[in-house]
């Protein structure tokens, strides 16, 4: 392991502690404070009997009979406190509708949720991004980038799901990217996901179908209005990689603070990767070789509201019958584990993640691809990042967000090679950004950063990015 990959995973070890302590400290006033909505609406509705029952009597409607002397001023300050009370009680049933028409469900964004929350019947949601990126015209080295400024209609995303009754349902995502699909462009069409689950109790449910990779923050949970940054951040794009589905089966449920998703699905396609790492071997459902499988499984940990831990690993093999040059069977054993951490707190977002993957038989995978010197694909593959953000209208109580971040990540797909062979530079990235993300309401953000990219070959080229997103 490089001295760097030792350090980056030393900076996510101290990150993650920070989290811990900063949250350990809030845990207290947090959970004597974490009055539940529930009870908050129940103490409101018995106030506003007790209130009412003080005006009957002072109307002579008490259950004695007795009629008091008149006391209009009273009875006047009784009435203006039911007012106030009722109407809080109506914003605070509101907002709890609100929250749960807005929330997460078995680790899906917003969304993708929505199917949970409805009743039989059909379903429609979805999300969209368009994108700005500017890259510099010159590497850090001084030569020039050749890159072009470019507008893209990113992402534009349709949820369909069918409830057929309270225990079965379908759920799925079809996602139309670059605007425009052919021949003569880029644009494609695609399924992210399209599955079925028998919902059994909280605890324990079943899915099948093609289904999301529940690694990291954002291959699930990847709206646009749900994670900071213009782009996504490139650990989850590179290392794991965002957006990865694969066909498969298996269970998820929750147990109290504890959430959990574990599934077979078919292997990923191994002579696809690269030095670039392992996104290119994502089968993504569409006539996936199975003669390889694989198992993938996450467990998150939630102690308080707002605090989490977790960790996923993904363990199979990659090889689906390829062969070297000589007639043996390339295995291509592939691991990969992610650990992290989250704490949401009054405003305050800090999140931390790192990501590692292994792979066997790279050698004899190199020699059957052809791939020598710095073209090796990595044998070792390592990312981390560490993320802060703050709202700062959230001491106002603003139904707005107005939030400046940071991110710090490290990536490298090429942290160990094979003997024999050489690793790029360029594929040890380091990168850091800065950006301001606005929420006019929860279903719209509007993101723009600056992210300042180094490597070890100096051929790192930074770039402006601004960003729309939406669900509904």
């Amino acid at each position: 392991m490089s001295r760097t990959i030792v350090r980056s995973w030393r900076a996510v070890a101290a990150a993650c502690a920070a989290v811990v302590i900063l949250a350990s400290a809030a845990v207290p006033a947090a959970a004597q404070s974490n009055q539940s909505v529930d009870q908050k609406i129940e103490e409101l509705e018995r106030q506003i009997e007790e209130l009412r029952a003080a005006v009957r009597e002072l109307r002579g409607e008490s259950e004695e009979g007795e009629a008091p002397a008149p006391a209009e001023d009273r009875l006047s300050e009784l009435e203006r406190k039911i007012d106030v009370l009722a109407s809080e009680l109506e914003r605070m049933e509101i907002g709890e509708a609100a929250v749960r028409a807005e929330s997460s469900e078995y680790g899906l964004g917003p969304a993708a949720s929505k199917i949970y929350r409805g009743n039989e019947g059909l379903s429609v949601g979805g999300y969209g991004e368009m994108l700005y990126q500017a890259p510099d015209s010159k590497r850090d080295d001084g030569s020039a980038s050749g890159a072009e400024d470019e507008l893209d209609l990113l992402r534009a995303i349709v949820y369909f799901g069918y409830k057929f009754d309270d225990h079965f349902l379908f759920n799925s995502e079809v996602e139309f990217e670059h605007a425009t699909a052919g021949e003569d462009n880029e644009g494609e069409v695609s399924v992210e996901f399209a599955y079925l689950d028998y919902l059994w109790r909280p605890e324990l449910n079943l899915r099948a179908g093609l289904v999301l990779m529940p690694v990291g923050f954002l291959n699930e949970l990847h709206e646009p209005t749900v994670f900071l940054g213009a782009r996504r951040p490139d650990v989850e794009r590179v290392i794991l990689p965002t957006t990865w589905r694969e066909n498969g089966f298996g269970l998820f449920g929750e147990v109290g603070p504890v959430s959990y998703r574990t599934y077979v699905v078919n292997g990923m396609r191994g002579e696809e990767f690269s030095a670039r790492g392992l996104r290119d071997g994502r089968q993504n459902g569409s006539e996936a070789i199975a003669e390889d499988f694989a198992w993938v499984g996450r467990v998150d940990y939630t102690p308080v509201p707002g605090l989490l831990f977790g960790a996923s690993a993904y363990v199979g093999d990659s090889g689906q019958d390829l062969v070297d040059p000589n007639g043996r069977e390339v295995k291509l054993g592939t691991t990969l584990l992610e650990g992290h951490a989250e704490w949401r707190w009054r405003g305050l977002e800090l999140r931390a993640l790192v990501a590692r993957a292994k792979l066997d038989d790279v050698a004899r995978l190199n020699q059957t691809l052809g791939l020598t010197g710095a073209d090796s694909v990595g044998d070792e593959l390592a990312g981390w990042y560490v993320q802060a953000g703050y709202d700062v209208l959230a001491p106002f109580s603003s139904v707005r967000q107005l939030i400046p971040y940071v991110r710090y990540e490290e990536v490298n797909t090429q942290d160990s090679v094979p003997a024999g062979f050489s690793a790029d530079p360029a594929n040890d990235v380091q990168s850091l950004t800065l950006g301001l993300a606005f929420r006019p309401i929860d279903q719209i953000v509007v993101k723009a950063d600056f992210q300042d990219y180094d490597n070890g070959a100096r051929t790192g080229v930074d770039q402006f990015n601004v960003a729309l997103g939406y669900i509904f």
